[in-house]
């Protein structure tokens, strides 16, 4: 089996619209509400997710971006010299309302290191997370708040999220491993 697209760019920015509303619905507007974005992918979802909510509500919502890398607990798995996007995060956490924004859920594992990246910032008042597919197969018992799409995988599947900006391409597609 070759690649199967999922969503394409319209159905994508359907879910982000869909996202966008959701978080302010749930969140009754966005006073103390930050959008922070796991590098790579969720970085550039968050910034959509943000104009859009500036979209709807007039006025912008903090947002900011965050790189997990030392929090990971595969690091000694990875390169030797892992590559750092940097966490760029230039507002006081403390009694915010913070939704996570990233591209795929999966094990889990990177949102919880995302979460310990946040709690050694500060205490937010919560942490939310907003999921552009939530494939399943959890090792943690984490779930997401807002998902774009949910979609039941095997682990012989891979699960891509193409964004423009480093892609060149924009949608969601399916493929065996290889």
């Amino acid at each position: 089996m070759g690649k199967k697209i999922i969503l394409d760019a319209a159905a994508m920015e359907r879910a982000v619209t869909r996202i966008s509303y959701e978080i302010i619905e749930k969140n009754k507007g966005i006073e103390d509400l930050a959008l922070i974005g796991i590098q790579r992918r969720g970085v550039s979802l968050s910034k959509r997710i943000a104009e859009k909510i500036e979209e709807i509500e007039g006025k912008p919502v903090e947002r900011g971006i965050l790189d997990i890398t030392f929090y990971r607990d595969d690091l000694s798995l990875l390169n030797e010299h892992p590559v750092l996007n940097g966490t760029n995060i230039d507002f006081q956490i403390e009694g915010k309302k913070i939704v996570l924004v990233d591209d795929v859920l999966y094990t889990g594992r990177t949102v919880r290191a995302a979460i310990e990246a946040i709690m050694d910032l500060g205490r937010p008042k919560c942490i939310q997370l907003a999921i552009m597919v939530d494939r399943g197969h959890r090792e943690l018992p984490i779930m997401a708040d807002y998902v774009g799409k949910n979609l039941p995988t095997s682990t012989r599947e891979v699960v891509k999220v193409h964004i423009t900006e480093f892609d060149g391409e924009e949608n969601i597609v399916i493929e065996q491993k290889k």
